[in-house]
């Protein structure tokens, strides 16, 4: 009669942790950008700070999606639990620090049509915003979020792997479909102005929805439609895409 709340609450306390860490980068993030303007590009950081603003960025936006995963792999692990997530929630941010590469490249050259015409920075933003919602409506979009929203299939393939480095390359994995399925949501970011605050709250809602609520799927594509159509309205009201026509800089 004891075991079972005793099992949940190891269990849960794995999501519990993940949502710790998010809320400490929310709390860096807003703190330390609150009352900035949402600038364009690569808000003049370089490649190593950008790297390290971004990582904190996913933190805050991507762990609480990631709960029901953690959660379910915790499972999965008899022994030394807490250390063997810690490196399972590593390798999983590892995979989004890396994807910050090109979106700093992403960004610096977006920057730069921030500075051109007010016209040619409407123009970039209306393909940011069609390119992300085409890709909500595709077929790969569906299979890496299916994996996010139902994964117990590939936990049978977590436990096939080594145990040295079951937990790294789980991690890795699970990152790799979640990049493949949110990725498109953050070149937002880019029109929106990266540390968009207002932007980075509704994307991570958007990305939780899409994960854990039960009409996931159709959150996407509505949210697909959506995009589609800012790229259409964002030529007749530019400061939509703030990040690259300067319109409505506010940070918050």
């Amino acid at each position: 009669m004891t075991g079972g709340p005793v099992a949940v609450g190891r269990t849960a306390a794995p999501a519990g942790l993940l949502l710790v860490a998010a809320a400490a980068a929310w709390v860096w993030v807003v703190t330390r950008w609150g009352g900035m303007p949402a600038m364009p590009g690569t808000m003049g950081l370089g490649l190593p700070a950008f790297l390290a603003v971004w990582t904190l960025m996913m933190a805050a936006m991507m762990l609480p999606a990631t709960t029901s995963v953690a959660a379910l792999y915790a499972r999965t692990i008899v022994v030394h639990r807490a250390p063997r997530m810690v490196v399972f929630t590593v390798a999983y941010l590892l995979v989004w620090a890396a994807a910050g590469l090109p979106a700093y490249a992403l960004s610096a050259g977006l920057g730069r049509a921030a500075a051109l015409p007010a016209t040619a920075g409407t123009a970039v933003a209306a393909v940011v915003f069609a390119v992300s919602g085409v890709y909500q409506l595709t077929p790969l979009k569906d299979r890496c979020l299916a994996k996010c929203r139902s994964p117990i299939g590939v936990m049978l393939r977590y436990a096939s792997y080594p145990r040295r480095s079951r937990d790294l390359r789980a991690g890795a994995h699970h990152g790799a479909f979640c990049l493949g399925c949110c990725w498109s949501l953050m070149t937002l970011l880019a029109a929106f102005g990266v540390m968009n605050l207002w932007a980075m709250v509704v994307l991570a809602a958007v990305i939780t929805a899409e994960k854990l609520a039960p009409a996931g799927r159709v959150v996407a594509r509505a949210v697909g439609i959506a995009s589609i159509g800012l790229a259409v309205a964002v030529f007749w009201v530019p400061a939509l895409a703030p990040g690259l026509t300067g319109g409505g800089t506010g940070g918050m």
